[in-house]
């Protein structure tokens, strides 16, 4: 056997090889799943003039991830196996935040900071909390899942905090599914999302016409 054929044998072993691990490890590709916008249950809420920019959550390394937490105790974070959400969670966040200002109906203008729009005011977020939780560390399934999300709002162009509040929704996990854990998530993300948004368009509004009052031109910060 040539040197050269030995060597084109040991690259397709090796090739073959890592097929096999990456196999074993994986074998079949992860299920995603993704998550619906809240909704504002204050239908009252009057509308807005101003626009609105949404920057991605800032979140640790442990929820700045595709992977789907799990905790057990309050040092300790693990995943689910086998699935994932469709992007890591802070972007999914962040996209279902500005769908909820948008079905809202209440805002003239909000998007994705990346947008690179004018805006009148940035939303900034970070994301404490988004797992699945034991509140027994030896059953058998997470029976709660928990969603954490700090907000502060600030005014552009001088990027002033103008006022900021922490958003906290716990909800059972009603089921022995995996389907129940993704609905818990879903309910409590939704709760959250609900609460930022009329918050948002409350203190904005009265940021908004209390400069406006001071003399300066609406919609100019």
């Amino acid at each position: 056997m040539t040197s050269q054929l030995m060597k084109g044998v040991a690259a397709a072993l090796l090739a073959v090889g890592l097929m096999t691990g990456c196999a074993a490890l994986n074998p079949t590709a992860p299920s995603l799943y993704t998550l619906t916008p809240g909704t504002v249950a204050e239908s009252g809420l009057p509308p807005v003039s101003w626009q609105l920019l949404v920057e991605p959550p800032a979140a640790s390394a442990g929820i700045d991830t595709p992977r789907i937490a799990v905790t057990r105790s309050a040092t300790a974070l693990d995943y689910f196996a086998g699935v994932s959400w469709a992007d890591r969670a802070p972007n999914m966040v962040q996209g279902l935040i500005v769908q909820s200002f948008e079905d809202s109906r209440r805002i003239v203008s909000v998007g994705r900071d990346s947008a690179g729009l004018r805006s009148d005011f940035l939303l900034k977020t970070e994301l404490r909390d988004f797992q699945a939780e034991f509140s027994d560390s030896s059953a058998a399934a997470p029976d709660r899942v928990r969603v954490r999300l700090s907000a502060k709002l600030v005014a552009m162009p001088n990027r002033t905090i103008e006022a900021g509040e922490t958003f906290d929704a716990v909800v059972p996990v009603r089921g022995s599914d995996f389907t129940d854990v993704i609905a818990a998530f879903n309910t409590a993300l939704g709760q959250v999302e609900g609460a930022l948004v009329d918050w948002t368009l409350r203190r904005g509004e009265a940021v908004f016409r209390a400069d406006a009052g001071r003399g300066r031109s609406a919609g100019v910060r």
